[in-house]
C-alpha cells in the first residue's frame, strides 16, 4: 500500500515537472507563461495532497 503510493506520489511530480518545462518551451508571451506555471503548480499540489489522503 505505502510503496503504491510513494510510486503514484512520484509519478504526479515528474508529471508536473515535464508539463512546467514543455510550457517553458511555448513560443507565448511571459505573462501567459505565468500564469499556466501557477495553474499547473496548483493542480499538481491538489493532486499530491490528494494521494496524502488529505482531500
Amino acid at each position: 500500500m505505502a510503496t503504491g503510493v510513494l510510486i503514484s506520489l512520484l509519478i504526479t511530480f515528474l508529471v508536473i515537472i515535464l508539463v512546467l518545462y514543455l510550457i517553458n518551451m511555448l513560443p507565448i508571451d511571459g505573462r501567459a507563461k505565468q500564469i499556466a506555471r501557477v495553474i499547473v503548480i496548483v493542480i499538481g499540489i491538489i493532486s499530491l495532497l490528494k494521494y496524502l489522503a488529505v482531500f
